[in-house]
């Protein structure tokens, strides 16, 4: 059998498809199953398929930005149309069984191939608000799995949706809180905060905790994720800003790899996030208390509408950009710490909301109609 995936690139695209690749090798060993990739160049992303014994298959893909931009023209007049001839030739070859899409621009171009030479072709969507990419590969998908109800995911028809969660890698949600102890050199004496702000980092994010942070230390110990291009920026601020004697309760990375990651995520007593969907269910897999900063140019708000659904039962505090100012967010965490059965309860509401076994649940699906 031939598995081919399809996604833009982000982490928040390749991390999914490898949650489902594991669990379909753990359903499944003893099938004989290749599974290839096809999609934009990206060093970090496909290094991790590479990893997972995934076979990759590069394109040029064109991104459809919706407002004006002389990139657009080069994109769609050139960059589309090859990515396209590219993943025709690319599933000619493979003659896969099934394609699996996770979205974004840099999968349209094999689903339309895919559609062209009719091999079946499965959709994931993570988020609340469906991106233009997924709205255009919907029409050429037999199912559509979404992470959020059905009821709240807007755009597609309802026949071919079926309400799964956001696949997540299983290593994620079982770290041990005494590695983490060691693996983080955390002191113990104080809560501790985890800061992210997805794979990439948040500037905007790292910026005003900067502003507050001699204060935090104070109070709380932390875990940074900076994002690679602020790591060492931040470091340099820190040692400007920070007094020394402090300095050993703050602990920065530019990117938490999954063992890291979680630990990091079992030690926390509370998490600031962006809210892409895959950080919202990892939140809510592992049932902590967390604070969501959407993003607040995402592609239609997606990030603000999937903040709040996920606070609707009172899972997590969005604070949207313009009020994530440095002193607002101290004066919220001092008062969380200050109501342990207030953290607690966020907790419980998190994990209410989880759906920790959609990967298992999209291989199961994808294998049960390949051996239909």
């Amino acid at each position: 059998m031939k598995i081919v995936f399809t996604g833009g690139g982000t982490a928040g695209h390749i991390f999914p498809i490898i949650a489902i690749i594991r669990e379909i090798k753990r359903a499944h060993p003893q099938k004989n199953i290749h599974f290839f990739n096809i999609g934009p160049k990206d060093k970090f992303a496909l290094s991790l398929l590479i990893r997972e014994g995934v076979i990759i298959k590069t394109i040029l893909a064109g991104k459809i930005r919706r407002y004006f931009s002389f990139e657009n023209i080069i994109d769609i007049i050139f960059k589309f149309p090859i990515g396209i001839i590219q993943s025709f030739f690319h599933i000619y070859v493979i003659s896969p069984d099934v394609i699996f899409s996770k979205g974004g621009y840099g999968s349209l171009p094999s689903v339309i191939s895919g559609w062209v030479l009719q091999t079946p072709i499965f959709l994931h969507e993570s988020d609340v608000s469906p991106g233009l990419a997924n709205k255009i590969a919907s029409k050429f998908s037999l199912e559509i799995f979404t992470s959020f109800p059905i009821e709240k995911t807007g755009y597609f028809p309802a026949k071919k949706m079926i309400s799964v969660g956001n696949p997540l890698r299983k290593e994620i949600i079982e770290g041990s809180i005494e590695r983490s102890k060691e693996l983080f050199k955390l002191t113990g004496e104080k809560p501790v905060i985890l800061i992210l702000g997805g794979s990439q980092g948040a500037k905007k994010i790292n910026d005003r905790i900067l502003l507050i942070l001699s204060e935090l230390l104070q109070n709380f110990e932390i875990i940074h994720q900076t994002g690679q291009a602020n790591f060492n920026q931040t470091k340099r601020e820190v040692e400007v800003v920070v007094n020394e004697s402090l300095r050993r309760y703050y602990h920065p990375f530019p990117f938490l790899n999954e063992k890291e990651l979680s630990s990091a995520y079992q030690v926390a007593e509370l998490i600031i996030s962006r809210s892409g969907a895959g950080s919202i269910f990892e939140i809510a897999a592992i049932g902590k208390a967390s604070i969501l900063v959407p993003l607040s140019k995402s592609a239609q708000n997606h990030q603000i509408k999937n903040a709040y659904v996920f606070a609707k039962n009172g899972a997590c505090i969005v604070m949207e950009e313009r009020n994530f100012t440095p002193h607002f967010l101290l004066e919220r965490l001092k008062y969380l710490f200050s109501e342990p059965k207030k953290l607690e309860k966020m907790g419980k509401k998190a994990k209410e909301f989880s759906k920790p076994d959609a990967a298992r649940i999209i291989a199961e699906y994808i294998i049960s109609y390949l051996t239909q």
